[in-house]
């Protein structure tokens, strides 16, 4: 409710900026590039990529912010209402947006939700002991599951994103078609050699079994490599604090199982992989869920991949 609320005042502030300025949208049809919008990283390096110099691209997530404590200030607002392309992710984290699109005056902005172009899978409960029965109880009890928002996390995913994002791109500028297509078939190769290579690493590893001390929000990611997990919490559960009896079954079964590595997220204390460490063999590695980037990194140029390579890096160290 506070949530809903922030977003009517912004709104609302926003409408009486637009009304004492002129609206626009940048057109690369008169002269200027595109201006594009995403919510969270992903899609923005998606953007970047595909749409290099021929357009501006903002993101509305401020770098080294929680992703899911985002709520849109005034001029967020009407940076989507001046732009060509808004991208944006959906699910429970991005239920602000409809509000904001029904309200803003441009109908011309093409929206891209992004859960729209891939297959969802429902959000899994951490049970901590039967991950593999998982497909059964989603058929089973989908009407009181949600689907799993971080669907980027998915190499394969990613290109598809990517390739929605060139279409959306193409049909507001077709003039430079080719220079977006070269774009894109550079970068989905490089997602596709960066898809190979965890291939590699699962297919050849010691384990199967990944430990997070922590959120999980790899779903999409664990299923394309056959990965088991273990985890604290599912990926957008609102808890902060394992139970005793979670944290115990965690530290026992990196024990029972010799687990070289527990993970915690970026943009985590870390304090529950810490308290599993202390109490196994096990060292601690931060993993990358992508959803955002540390000021330093986006100065930095951080891109998705390169968070990516560091992922592989501490994979294959805990696999080993």
């Amino acid at each position: 409710m506070k949530k809903l609320i922030s977003v009517i005042t912004a709104v609302t502030l926003m409408l009486l900026l637009v009304s004492c300025t002129p609206v626009y949208t940048q057109n690369s049809a008169d002269g200027e590039k595109l201006s594009i919008v995403t919510t969270i990283f992903p899609y923005y390096d998606f953007a970047k990529n595909i749409a290099g110099d021929k357009a501006n691209v903002k993101m509305l997530l401020s770098p080294g912010n929680e992703p899911h404590d985002y709520d849109p200030s005034p001029s967020d607002i009407v940076s989507i209402e001046n732009c060509d392309i808004f991208i944006y992710n959906g699910g429970e984290s991005d239920a602000w947006v409809d509000g904001v699109l029904s309200s803003i005056e441009n109908k011309d902005i093409k929206v891209l939700k992004m859960m729209d172009y891939v297959n969802l899978r429902y959000e899994e409960d951490i049970d901590h002991s039967h991950h593999d029965d998982s497909i059964d109880r989603e058929h089973d009890h989908q009407d009181d599951l949600e689907y799993d928002e971080h669907i980027w996390t998915s190499i394969k995913n990613a290109e598809t994103l990517s390739k929605s994002i060139f279409n959306a791109v193409v049909a507001a500028d077709s003039k430079n078609t080719d220079y977006y297509s070269d774009n894109l078939n550079k970068y989905t190769t490089e997602l596709s050699v960066l898809d190979n290579k965890f291939k590699s690493v699962t297919d050849n590893a010691k384990r199967d079994t990944v430990v997070f001390g922590d959120r999980f929000p790899l779903l999409y990611f664990a299923k394309d490599y056959n990965l088991k997990y273990e985890a604290a919490f599912p990926g957008c559960s609102s808890e902060t604090e394992p139970s005793i009896a979670v944290v115990t079954h965690l530290i026992d079964f990196v024990r029972d199982n010799n687990i070289p590595v527990v993970f915690y997220l970026d943009f985590s204390n870390g304090k529950t992989a810490k308290l599993i460490s202390e109490d196994s063999d096990a060292k601690t590695l931060k993993f990358s869920s992508c959803h955002n980037v540390t000021k330093e990194q986006f100065a930095d140029g951080t891109s998705y991949i390169s968070l990516m390579e560091q992922n592989l890096s501490a994979l294959k160290e805990a696999l080993s």
